[in-house]
């Protein structure tokens, strides 16, 4: 079978099993966060946190209730890092610096996982599973709630009542991501990922050195990293080492569980509103982007010139040997346009123009699909900004699921959309006239910038991914990236829920002759050219500068 076949095949077997649980899971998601009633364990959970789930709370007190948490996570998880040496099952490891720390406790609290370090040479066992397992968990779901406070503000009306923080918070964690995360872990492990609690084993290599090789709880880490689109590796070396990632089958799955839950939204979202034909137009935005991204950076790898990549069939340095060029560039787009950051491949290896996809995918705002919750109300926010230019263009006032969309739904859509930017170009332009960027830089010239660019974009957009050629454990990257992934990640949800309580107070808008149908292909078409031209505006100066620059002189 020859590769570009089988690379057909794997993107279609992927597209088939996320078509099939697309309406299953969404449906399920929709009626979990409806229901009225609370399981055992939750009501266990809730009086441990001395929460009362059948409150509801207002756009602040929501609001006041993911910040809180979020704030404590932080603490617990640096609390943790810090003390490293002083807990059981630290393999003798040291405490994490305290730089370090904090970017690593306002990385996995952000849902970003970001890693300036080696997990296999850094973190014990209570470091990885009581620390950064568990906030892969939260995080996600603060993520979801977040989204689904969104919907409920197009869903209600007169009231600007958007749910309750803990219960959403819980349901998503209990309901939807453990037992997901569960049968995954175990699937993985069938594959032959490692799961167990053992010390460090020495090995002597074939070439007669002797390793170090730590192993520990990595099916069930791995499982929840991409399911809940973290990406925080256990390994340094990511979902390219076998210990996470030991062969096609689990390659695949590992695509498909970063996908599933980001595909699958759109379905609640269309489900909890009334109207599922709603979740299908942004669903086809998504999966628009996303497959024209995959065509792109595959394509663009396999033509890549030189003589050395013709007669390999495609540029194979710092790809999956294992998996070929179509699987790393399946892979590598499906993690940049989710806020995952997993990787099986340096994508500092990649041409100067599937870089500049791949940073593009990201600075769309990850929402196609996007993160774990996070993709939907992005993509809702994009949503909002089509209706009013729709509006503009016919001279009406704009009006989305019945709820018009006036000055101020306007100022909160717009300054979510300029959060991540001014983020990322603030913060490669201090790194670059600080000279922090440069002396972290591999490369020099056009690559070298495009590092830097990926950093802050993938920090602030709570992706996580890295060019692998970017020296980021330094005292100002680990401070300022840290910085930019917790605004990335707050500052935009503080303007989500706050556009939710304003639609939740509504009284709805009779559709009329003169509605803008939002459910059609056109809208789809509408909303996808939204995205690209507002994402050109502003970010093509930087790009001309790095991946452009550097693919048109090849």
């Amino acid at each position: 079978m020859s590769p570009v076949l089988a690379d057909v095949l794997q993107v279609t077997a992927l597209i088939v099993a996320l078509a099939l649980v697309h309406r299953p899971l969404g449906d399920y998601m929709a009626a979990v966060f409806s229901s009225g009633k609370h399981l055992r364990v939750e009501k266990w959970i809730y009086r441990a946190v001395g929460a009362n789930p059948d409150t509801e709370m207002r756009w602040p007190a929501y609001l006041r209730g993911v910040l809180a948490f979020s704030a404590v996570s932080v603490l617990f998880l640096y609390l943790i890092l810090r003390i490293q040496d002083d807990l059981p099952g630290s393999l003798g490891f040291a405490a994490i610096p305290p730089d370090q720390a904090f970017n690593t406790a306002a990385s996995f609290t952000s849902n970003t996982n970001w890693q300036s370090y080696s997990g296999e040479s850094s973190m014990g066992h209570v470091a990885q599973t009581a620390g950064l397992a568990v906030q892969n968990f939260v995080s996600a779901a603060v993520g979801i709630a977040v989204a689904v406070a969104l919907v409920r503000g197009f869903a209600r009306s007169r009231t600007g009542e958007l749910g309750n923080f803990w219960a959403d918070l819980v349901r998503g964690v209990v309901r939807i991501l453990i037992p997901i995360s569960v049968v995954a872990a175990i699937v993985l492990v069938a594959t032959g990922a490692v799961q167990n609690f053992a010390g460090i084993n020495e090995i002597t290599t074939v070439t007669g050195q002797t390793q170090s090789i730590s192993p520990g709880a990595v099916a069930s880490q791995e499982a929840i990293k991409d399911l809940g689109t973290n990406g925080g590796g256990y390994f340094n070396a990511n979902s390219s080492h076998p210990f996470e990632n030991p062969n096609g089958f689990s390659n695949l799955l590992t695509i498909f569980l970063l996908l599933v839950i980001p595909f699958s939204l759109p379905r609640t979202f269309g489900k909890m509103v009334g109207s599922v034909k709603q979740g299908y137009a942004i669903v086809g935005a998504m999966v628009t982007i996303w497959f024209v991204g995959v065509v792109l950076v595959t394509w663009l790898e396999y033509a890549h010139p030189g003589t050395a990549s013709q007669l390999a069939g495609g540029a194979m340095e710092g790809k999956e040997q294992r998996f070929g060029e179509g699987a790393s560039s399946l892979f590598a787009v499906s993690t940049t346009m989710t806020s995952t950051g997993s990787v099986n491949s340096f994508h500092d290896s990649y041409s100067g123009l599937s870089g500049g996809v791949l940073l593009l995918g990201m600075m769309l705002g990850e929402i196609a699909p996007g993160g774990v919750g996070s993709g939907l109300y992005g993509m809702l926010i994009m949503a909002i900004i089509a209706v009013f230019i729709a509006g503009l263009m016919v001279g009406r006032t704009p009006e989305y699921l019945g709820k018009k969309i006036g000055t101020r739904q306007i100022e909160y859509a717009a300054c979510y959309i300029l959060i991540t930017p001014a983020l990322v170009l603030i913060g490669t332009a201090i790194a670059m006239a600080t000279g922090n960027g440069e002396s972290s830089m591999t490369n020099v010239g056009a690559h070298g910038f495009s590092e830097v660019l990926y950093a802050y974009t993938s920090a602030s957009n709570n992706n996580g991914s890295a060019f692998a050629g970017f020296g980021a454990n330094t005292e100002f990257h680990n401070t300022a990236l840290g910085l930019c992934m917790l605004l990335g990640r707050f500052l935009p949800m503080v303007f989500v829920l706050a556009l939710a309580g304003s639609l939740a107070e509504q009284k709805p808008v009779p559709a009329t002759a003169g509605t803008l149908q939002t459910e059609k292909p056109l809208f789809t078409g509408l909303l996808v050219g939204t995205i690209m031209i507002i994402t050109g505006l502003t970010f093509f100066p930087a790009l001309a500068l790095g991946p452009l620059a550097e693919g048109l002189a090849a």
